[in-house]
């Protein structure tokens, strides 16, 4: 009788740059028999996913649009992991931000544009930071799992918007449970006319560079790599491991809450309970593609946006559930995880 057993095996540095295109490619042949279950072809299927978004300007702009949130995410989830702490309240943080952005909107409506959208940037990050600061510290002074707190605190925010949005935010004309409308200085500037890509985009873009100098040319980008690879070893080296955590868990709130402020300040212009398109959870599906890496997150971002465009091309082309590209999505999160997994594994026979 053949005996088989996983043996570890150190895996070379090139295999690691061929981990997301080998999840795509068997997350596209797992979902083909799902598209196949719906009288479907599965090749047209991935060219409207994939190449038609691409033939038009307009479509091409939304999959910049999409993206811009899921960048914001991705770099949040990105510094977090990094030092090991597992941020799962992106989400939250994201909201937080929200909230922060929807004050400042309504709120000073004398404000030129050059005060009003920083003032929005600043709060909206120190909202993320105050949204993952409880998390924080309950991991770090009494050792709580922060993927129980910080997914938690998803939860109480939403019931806390729900307080806003159903009280003293309610449009006291219509009805409707949403927070009054931004003033038009505190609005973000559209780059391109009659399109909806806002300077959002060019904020992440921006912080997409600032993250990669401090992650990879920085000592707390090393102290913060070292604690992710191993908090004995690194409190060893005399690095402090609950500060470096501390401060990795805030920043990355704060970034968080920069997606928030670009949603409703570039999009929505008022706060409403599905603001977010949940981003804050898809962030973790770019940070795991992108492998922790800034650039390589940005990268699964666009990708995810091109998704996320393609899902609605393909369901009005070929009358598939619009859901597919959400189905695409979690199956490449869990392919990439398993692929994680056993890199460093090979099947060996006994």
């Amino acid at each position: 009788m053949i005996k088989l057993k996983l043996e570890r095996t150190p895996a070379p540095m090139w295999s690691k740059a061929l981990i997301p295109i080998v999840a795509v490619v068997v997350t596209f042949i797992i979902t083909s028999l799902l598209i196949i279950l719906a009288d479907a072809n599965p090749f047209t299927a991935y060219y409207n996913f994939i190449v038609v978004p691409l033939s038009s300007k307009f479509s091409a702009l939304e999959v910049l649009v999409k993206a811009t949130p899921l960048i914001f995410t991705g770099l949040a989830v990105t510094f977090a992991f990094a030092s090991g702490y597992y941020n799962i309240g992106a989400e939250g943080q994201l909201y937080a931000g929200a909230v922060a952005a929807a004050w400042v909107g309504a709120t000073f409506t004398n404000l030129p544009a050059i005060a009003a959208v920083p003032l929005e940037l600043v709060l909206g990050f120190i909202a993320g930071m105050l949204w993952a600061l409880i998390p924080a510290l309950l991991k770090i002074k009494l050792k709580v799992d922060e993927v129980v707190t910080t997914l938690l605190m998803n939860s109480i925010i939403m019931y806390f918007i729900s307080a806003l949005l159903n009280g003293p935010w309610r449009d006291p004309e219509t009805g409707w449970p949403k927070s009054p409308e931004f003033f038009e200085a505190a609005r973000f500037a559209q780059l391109i006319p009659k399109s909806r890509l806002h300077i959002g985009f060019i904020i992440a873009m921006v912080l997409v560079l600032i993250v990669y100098v401090v992650l990879k040319k920085t000592p707390l980008g090393l102290q913060m790599r070292a604690v992710g690879a191993s908090k004995v070893g690194a409190q060893f080296a005399g690095i402090n491991v609950n500060r470096t955590m501390l401060i990795a868990a805030l920043v990355s709130g704060g970034i968080a809450g920069l997606a928030g402020v670009s949603e409703i300040a570039g999009i929505h212009y008022h706060l409403i309970s599905e603001l977010s398109g949940s981003y804050g959870y898809t962030g973790i599906i770019v940070a795991t593609l992108g492998g922790l890496n800034p650039i390589g997150s940005t990268i699964a971002a666009l990708f995810i946006g091109l998704i996320d465009t393609g899902s609605q091309t393909v369901s009005r082309v070929l009358g598939v559930p619009v859901y597919l590209g959400d189905v695409v999505q979690s199956t490449l999160l869990l392919v990439t995880l398993g692929m994680l997994l056993l890199q460093n594994y090979r099947i060996k026979r006994q």
